[in-house]
């Protein structure tokens, strides 16, 4: 590995160890496009509207001219050096010509528990689980410096407890000055809703991990995830697709369980990924999530381990399973050293749609090939087994053909029994004469017929 690589390895090493971090992304600013109805911001000459029943902190950076401005009942205007607003008569700017008024949207919209509103300093090639993607009981909560932010408390399972948060200048470790803050006007504009937030967890102080904490608010995180989606996951593209602890809809790929020991190192088994496996073409385009998650046991309540998610994210599929593999390998072989007790391994199937011979070659498909094999061979098997039981009990007869007497030219084989003769053909069978062999007795008040097959036990 050159010089340049080393350099990038360790950078991408540091940004493993500040992964405690969790960092608010969307804004409230009058300049960002996506803040507003028609996802650009207002024309020169336009006019101006804000929701009027609801509080927000908004920042300026830029000098704009209108002709209305609606403000809300209660919030402010945070002007940016060299900001401000100016009139100008309505339709001033060509381009925009007659255009409705612009729509702010609706600050409220933001949600503590929505994973796409957060952002942390992960290596190339991670990622964290949805659960994850929320701030975790042990991280640091950083909000946008410069105040232009708005975030919704909802109901869930109980207070968000995080180690501490970053705002308007100021960093709250005591929930006795977060309490203020939240009571206070600018905590208002900034914070809404009947949640709870709560300071004062540690910072993660075991070497194999610390579990996040947010298990509990998984289905707000999912509700919240899904709701652009209307509430329902999207269709995996796989057969037998993996749904990961903590993770909100299936995927593609492979999951590797680890049971560990005091001398497990969740940082370093990061960096060993990183530096022995990520950095191989082979698995170019994979992600992984490695965190330490709850796993319930029937012997205890609850225990845990350390899960290994592997996504197929390029168009090429099946490199999820071959790392997989590689790192049970590693494990038989180097387990003792990183203390790594065991590794458990699920595959999702192959993709939907492809070829044939990847479907077979399918761990589940496998499975199913051979399930309707051994279904289509056990009723032969036991047809024939009957079959023989019966010949040897003498309960099942046959004679060879070279046996039986010659049948008539024009007749079907077999022999015609007068008793319960069944009729062959449509037309009913020409009438003939008695043959010798069938003799009526009229001596005795019983009819009856010798009949060759059993004479012998006739005469006994």
């Amino acid at each position: 590995m050159g010089a340049l690589g080393r350099l990038l390895l360790g950078l991408q090493l540091c940004a493993l160890t500040r992964a405690a971090y969790k960092f608010w992304v969307p804004n409230t600013g009058f300049d960002t496009a996506t803040n507003w109805n028609q996802n650009r911001t207002p024309c020169a000459g336009g006019a101006v509207q804000f929701p009027a029943d609801k509080m927000v902190s908004i920042l300026v950076q830029e000098s704009h001219t209108v002709s209305d401005m609606l403000l809300p009942l209660d919030g402010e205007l945070v002007l940016a050096s060299g900001a401000g607003f100016s009139a100008a008569a309505r339709g001033s700017d060509p381009d925009c010509g007659s255009d409705p008024p612009a729509l702010f949207r609706n600050p409220d919209r933001f949600s503590w528990v929505d994973p796409r509103l957060w952002r942390s300093e992960e290596a190339r090639g991670f990622f964290s689980v949805d659960a994850e993607r929320v701030p975790c009981s042990h991280d640091d909560v950083v909000f946008p410096p410069d105040g232009s932010f708005r975030v919704g408390l909802g109901l869930g399972a109980g207070p968000v407890r995080v180690r501490s948060i970053s705002a308007l200048g100021q960093t709250f470790t005591r929930d006795e000055d977060l309490a203020a803050f939240l009571a206070s006007r600018s905590g208002r504009l900034h914070f809404h809703g009947p949640g709870a937030l709560s300071l004062g967890s540690e910072a993660c102080a075991d070497p194999s991990g610390c579990v996040c904490g947010t298990a509990e608010a998984l289905p707000w995180v999912c509700a919240a995830l899904l709701q652009p989606l209307g509430g329902r996951c999207p269709q995996a593209s796989c057969h037998d697709a993996l749904r990961p602890e903590g993770q909100c809809c299936d995927l593609c790929g492979a999951i590797v369980s680890l049971t560990h020991s005091s001398a497990f190192d969740l940082q370093r088994y990061r960096a060993r990924l990183l530096d022995a496996f990520l950095s191989l073409p082979q698995y170019q385009g994979l992600q992984v999530a490695v965190s330490r998650v709850p796993r319930w046991s029937r012997l205890r309540e609850a225990d845990t381990e350390i899960q290994v998610v592997l996504a197929d994210t390029g168009p090429e599929t099946g490199g999820a399973g071959r790392l997989a593999r590689a790192l049970v390998a590693d494990v038989a072989e180097q387990g003792e050293a990183l203390g790594v007790l065991s590794a458990v391994l699920r595959e999702s199937g192959a993709p939907v749609g492809g070829d044939s011979t990847a479907e077979q070659n399918a761990p589940g498909s496998r499975a199913g090939l051979a399930g309707g094999v051994v279904a289509a061979v056990l009723p032969v098997l036991l047809a024939l087994l009957g079959i023989v039981l019966l010949r040897r009990t003498g309960r099942l007869r046959w004679r060879r053909q070279e046996e039986a007497e010659p049948a008539p030219a024009g007749t079907p084989s077999g022999f015609s029994n007068p008793v319960f003769f069944v009729a062959t053909s449509e037309e009913p069978p020409p009438v003939r004469p008695c043959s010798p062999a069938l003799k009526l007795d009229s001596s005795t008040s019983h009819s009856y017929f010798d009949n060759p097959l059993f004479a012998g036990e006739a005469e006994a």
